[in-house]
């Protein structure tokens, strides 16, 4: 497992004006540009100046709202957002070196259409391209496409064995999903476009494959009608919270996020995803854990923790969160993220509390203290995300030798 003396990866989740809900009133927000694509580029860029490894973008299929299962009604915080895919596609061409990484929910889109997406945007990025992908159980998101029903439920409810169920399906279909994809990403041989005018050839045909995939929840024959994407395989993450996610994450993905409370919960979660990983015949691959942390920095930690205080003051109340909350120092963030990476994580995914002032303090505090101590690198060392995250291109499945 990677340790102290091996450095450690960094990313940022990008969300609107930032992870708590009383971001975007602060002075310096920007709330009235959240539906531009100015916005999104410079937040990449500040990103990008921070050497950071990808950004990811978030999505949903519903407007966002405290409360899981249904809609909250309220005007007092942002509500709305741009499509995640084609803000990184935006993004793309005026970045050189981020990988960019947009939130997909695969429970109600196709595989066939994602991955000619994210294939477009490797090649326009040349070849930084990632996915998160992610499932949806909330019944009035499914009630957006009509295609089925889902049945009414809780958080509560999740230890109902039916609603188990029902989720562990959504997740095995998710595993198929990520599988057609990878498939048609292949479905291209590297070599299959010709492009000789003199003989009029511009593809090989044969060097184009049907991926035949036939199971419970997709039947796709292919192929692709998008080449080899630039990476062969994009970098494909997903949030890992709970036994069904461990699976889907040691099955299908590339990085897995994680939000544990201590390094000791952060070892069990990693050991029962490399369980996984093992189980599903991937145990020579690499497949990054990156812990998941809410920030909010300033030059002492008082200043910080008033920060938010504020926020909760202004939100109406207490941010509530999936993952830890971290309020402090640039330095002592990076004390916490040594402890966790000696437990194991390969990498961090740090959600900005508030845009741009947390982001900044990530890539202007965090960012030089980890440098310092000889753990983030100085400059980029390689031109695509799978060259940053330390893997390698895989070969095509379909290509004879």
């Amino acid at each position: 497992m990677p340790d102290e003396s091996s450095g450690v990866h960094l990313a940022v989740a990008l969300e609107g004006a930032g992870w708590h809900p009383g971001a975007w009133r602060e002075p310096g927000a920007r709330p009235a540009e959240l539906f531009t694509a100015r916005y999104w580029a410079d937040l990449v860029a500040e990103a990008e100046r921070g050497l950071l490894d990808f950004v990811s973008f978030e999505d949903g299929l519903g407007l966002q709202s405290s409360q899981y299962d249904s809609l909250d009604e309220r005007t007092d915080q942002v509500r709305g957002r741009l499509d995640a895919v084609l803000i990184a596609a935006r993004v793309a061409p005026l970045t050189r070196n981020i990988g960019l990484v947009p939130t997909v929910v695969v429970t109600h889109t196709e595989p066939f259409h994602i991955s000619k997406a994210i294939a477009t945007l490797d090649y326009v990025s040349s070849g930084r391209a990632g996915v998160r992908v992610q499932v949806s159980a909330r019944r009035h998101e499914a009630a957006h496409f009509g295609r089925r029903t889902f049945p009414d439920f809780g958080i509560a409810d999740r230890g109902d064995p039916a609603v188990h169920d029902f989720v562990s399906g959504l997740f095995d279909e998710a595993g198929d999903f990520v599988e057609v994809m990878r498939r048609l990403w292949d479905s291209w041989e590297d070599d299959a476009e010709i492009r000789d005018v003199g003989t009029g050839r511009f593809i090989d045909r044969q060097k184009l494959h049907y991926i035949n995939f036939d199971g419970p929840h997709f039947s796709v024959r292919g192929p692709s009608i998008t080449p080899r994407p630039p990476q062969g395989q994009p970098v494909v993450t997903a949030l890992a919270q709970g036994a069904l996610t461990y699976g889907l994450v040691g099955r299908a993905t590339d990085i897995a996020f994680v939000t544990p409370s201590d390094a000791q919960h952060a070892s069990e979660i990693i050991a029962e995803i490399r369980e996984e990983q093992s189980a599903a015949g991937r145990a020579s691959e690499i497949l990054h854990v990156f812990g998941d942390l809410v920030v909010f920095l300033d030059d002492d930690a008082r200043t910080a923790a008033d920060r938010k205080a504020h926020l909760d003051d202004v939100a109406g109340g207490e941010q509530s969160s999936d993952a830890p909350i971290f309020t402090g120092t640039p330095t002592g963030l990076a004390d916490l993220l040594c402890e966790l990476g000696r437990a194991g994580l390969t990498g961090f995914r740090l959600r900005p509390g508030a845009i741009p002032h947390d982001l900044e303090a990530i890539t202007r505090g965090l960012v030089p203290e980890l440098q310092h101590r000889d753990l983030f690198r100085r400059a980029y060392e390689a031109g695509t995300l799978r060259g940053l995250l330390g893997m390698t291109r895989p070969a095509n499945r379909y290509a004879s030798v």
